[in-house]
This record gives C-alpha cells, structure tokens and sequence, in this order.
C-alpha cells in the first residue's frame, strides 16, 4: 500500500492525460462524425438527380467520404498515430521546415479522424433506419430538407444509435493507451515508466483499475440515458 501511495500523483498526472485526450476526441468525432453522415447521405444517388448535381457536384464529395472512411476504417489506429507523429516530419513545406506535431496533438488528430469515420457509419446506419414514410410525412407537412433532418430524423436515429455509441466510446477509453506508443506520458505510460523503474508489476494493476472504474462510470451513464430515451419514447406513444 505503502508504494502505490507513492506511485499514485504520477499515475494521476498520466490520468489526467487519458482523460484528456478521451474528453477531446469525443467532443470532437461525435459531431464530426454526424456531419460526415450526413453529408453522405445528401449526397446519396437520387433518381430526379440531373446530370449536373450527380457527376459533377455529388460524386467528388462522395468519393472524398468514401475514401476517408476506407482508409481510416481500414488502417490500424496504430499506424495512423506513427503517420501523423513520425510521418508529417518527412513532409517540407514550401519555406523549408517540416510538419512536426507535439505528442497530444498528433494523438487528438489520428484518434478524431480514426473514431469520426466509425461515428459516421453508426450514425448513418441509424439514419437508414428512419422509415421512408417519415420522409414522405416531412415532405406532406411542408417541411425542408434541412427541417426533416433536424427535427425528425436526426431525434430518432439517436435513439437507436446509443447502443453502438457507447460501445465505440468504452473502446476509446481503452485505446487511449495506444498514444503511449509515441511516448505521451499517459496512464499506461505512467505505469510503464514505474515498472521499469522499480521493477515491480502494482503499477499495471493501479492502471487496470483506473481503466475499469472509467468504463463502469461510461457504461452506467449510457444505461441511464438509454433508459431515459426508452421512458420519453413511452410517454409519447
């Protein structure tokens, strides 16, 4: 007990880190990601499409969504960290420097770019969900594209996106600990580091736990909302 009092204000330092680049990267890839749905899905192929609006406006920004969810959905989260925080430093800009990102920088970026191209897909499964006959009620009742979405769409698919929301969000908790591969002084890096210093193994379990208390606290508060959404929907059948 005695050694994890001792270890415990560096580990905290690294917790504060993990947390950090967790707040961040959520707060970021979940509207990121909901824009990039659905951008995809306004420019989905419609059959009253001219010739104009399918090839020349939505084709290219398809092909731009499709591309970018195709390489981050399909390179590890790993690589992509090297690529942004070892990579960019081979690119020169015009004035001669290189592109050189600090450690929580390249993290922020490879883990928003990585986790917004999976929120895009789940939110844009749970737009596809959304019966057509809402769609044509909206179109009935006068209502704007922009409205449809805003007030029909977007209010049901979040209710069925939930699950899969919160289960990429306790998965992000964990990869976290991927940054500590380019030396971000995380928790796990934390651990690491006193491991290595005093040889003893407590410090990966002080770690192990900060983790699971983390994903206890996420997997209660999605249940609430999960159940608040189940009441509010209840209450308006």
């Amino acid at each position: 007990m005695e050694y994890i009092l001792q270890i415990l204000p560096q580990m905290l330092e690294g917790l504060k880190i993990t947390i950090k680049l967790f707040v961040v990267t959520l707060v970021l890839s979940l509207p990121l990601g909901l824009l990039i749905s659905l951008f995809k899905e306004a420019v989905s192929k419609r059959p009253t499409d001219n010739f104009v609006i399918r090839w020349i406006v939505k084709m290219p920004i398809r092909f731009i969504i499709n591309v970018y969810l195709w390489v981050f959905r399909g390179t590890p989260l790993l690589l992509q960290l090297f690529f942004f925080y070892f990579g960019l430093t081979y690119v020169t800009l015009p004035n001669g420097e290189s592109i050189t990102l600090s450690m929580f920088t390249a993290a922020v970026i490879s883990f928003v770019l990585n986790y917004a191209a999976y929120f895009a897909e789940i939110f844009r499964g749970g737009i596809i969900g959304v019966s057509k006959g809402q769609y044509e009620a909206s179109k009935a009742l006068g209502l704007t594209g922009i409205q449809t979405m805003r007030y029909v769409i977007v209010p049901q698919m979040i209710r069925t996106v939930i699950p899969p929301i919160a289960n990429e969000t306790i998965v992000l908790v964990k990869d976290t600990a991927l940054a500590s591969s380019i030396a971000l002084i995380d928790l796990l890096k934390a651990a690491q580091r006193a491991v290595n210093r005093d040889m003893r193994v407590s410090p990966y379990l002080v770690a192990a736990l900060f983790y699971l208390v983390i994903t206890l606290i996420l997997t209660f508060g999605f249940n609430y909302v999960e159940k608040r959404l189940s009441i509010s929907e209840q209450g308006v059948k």
